[in-house]
């Protein structure tokens, strides 16, 4: 099984920690063949899983969209969802959504936390479930 990890790092301490929990959990698993490929926002990530759809069994995307002081949260959060759910179906891989949406930083590191609750681990984990159930 080959896996692509796609990584928006504009958040770069809650991704590394996003991305290390789904790599451990992957490698506990037996899952060895996994790609990363990072891009500046969470924006890019619908591309970038488009681009590679053929290349791999499965996909995690992973991020952080935190909320400010206009609409842009909103928009940016709601097609990147919206992106990726639409890429899922249409290809019928799996697409891990690893992408957090938080009200601010301090709930983004509690999300990312390697000794807490890793949302990397958890997507990586449901991922591993959808794969071996085909």
């Amino acid at each position: 099984m080959k896996i692509c990890i796609v990584v928006s790092d504009y958040y770069k301490n809650i991704s590394k920690n996003l991305l290390k929990g789904a790599i451990n959990e992957l490698k506990i698993k037996g899952y060895k063949n996994i790609n990363i490929k990072f891009v500046s926002g969470a924006f890019e990530i619908p591309n970038i899983i488009s681009k590679n759809i053929k290349k791999f069994n499965a996909f995690i995307a992973l991020g952080c969209i935190i909320k400010g002081k206009t609409d842009h949260y909103y928009f940016i959060s709601k097609a990147v969802t919206y992106g990726i759910m639409d890429i899922s179906i249409k290809s019928k891989k799996p697409i891990g959504f690893g992408i957090l949406t938080c009200n601010n930083l301090d709930q983004a590191k509690i999300r990312s936390s390697i000794s807490k609750k890793n949302k990397g681990k958890e997507v990586a984990s449901a991922i591993i479930s959808i794969l071996r159930n085909k």
